[in-house]
């Protein structure tokens, strides 16, 4: 008897309403990376001027700066493999994937047109528009607010009509915290949250008395 494999989660991004938490979209990635990196950045307190304060060598002034990298495939081949159930596939590749991830860099067309009819209207000031607010979603232990830094796209394999079909995706993601937004915005929530979770979880870590890793008082 086969045993049931469990459920598997995918990672993704989910797009929501700054203001009322509304959840705009959800992008899914096809297939979940095998690896991902994270890299965090220390803000240790500095002493201003050069001087040399010695009672700011254990402060921290803000929560790490978190990077997160992956690479995410993305392959058409089992919507071909059913053309009927997947015309999409067979139309336009995989190209609405790819347009969907890129939405998350660019502004939608529309807010452009509308800030050059402001520009052109003489008005004084013009905001650039603002994106929704997007998590990064990698189980449920690991929901952070993110701005994309870097999306990379290696289109792989292409149809008779020159779209693509297959294609690999490198994304940069960097946590946004409370030092980069208000403590009243739903981003700084989201991180607050994420990083009581970790509080949680280390805390779950059976303690070990330091005489056994060699330390003496």
């Amino acid at each position: 008897m086969t045993p049931i494999s469990p459920r598997l989660l995918k990672g993704g991004i989910v797009q929501v309403d700054p203001a009322s938490g509304r959840v705009l979209r959800t992008i899914a990635l096809q297939y979940n990376p095998d690896t991902l990196t994270r890299s965090l950045q220390v803000q240790a307190a500095a002493a201003g001027g050069g001087s040399n304060d010695r009672s700011l060598a254990l402060r921290l002034k803000g929560a790490a700066i978190e990077t997160i990298k992956l690479e995410a495939e993305i392959d058409a081949t089992d919507g071909l493999a059913d053309p009927a159930a997947n015309p999409d596939a067979v139309s336009v590749g995989i190209h609405p994937q790819l347009a969907v991830l890129e939405s998350l860099v660019n502004p939608r067309a529309d807010a452009l047109q509308a800030n050059d009819a402001l520009v052109s209207s003489g008005a004084l000031e013009v905001l650039p528009p603002e994106s929704p607010l997007a998590l990064f979603v990698w189980s449920k232990q690991r929901v952070v607010p993110v701005r994309v830094t870097e999306l990379s796209v290696t289109e792989e394999a292409f149809d008779a009509a020159l779209n693509p079909i297959r294609a690999k995706v490198s994304l940069g993601l960097r946590v946004l915290t409370v030092d980069d937004v208000p403590f009243q915005h739903r981003a700084a929530a989201t991180f607050m949250s994420y990083l009581r979770t970790k509080e949680r979880l280390a805390a779950r870590v059976k303690p070990v008395a330091a005489a056994q890793i060699g330390f003496e008082v």
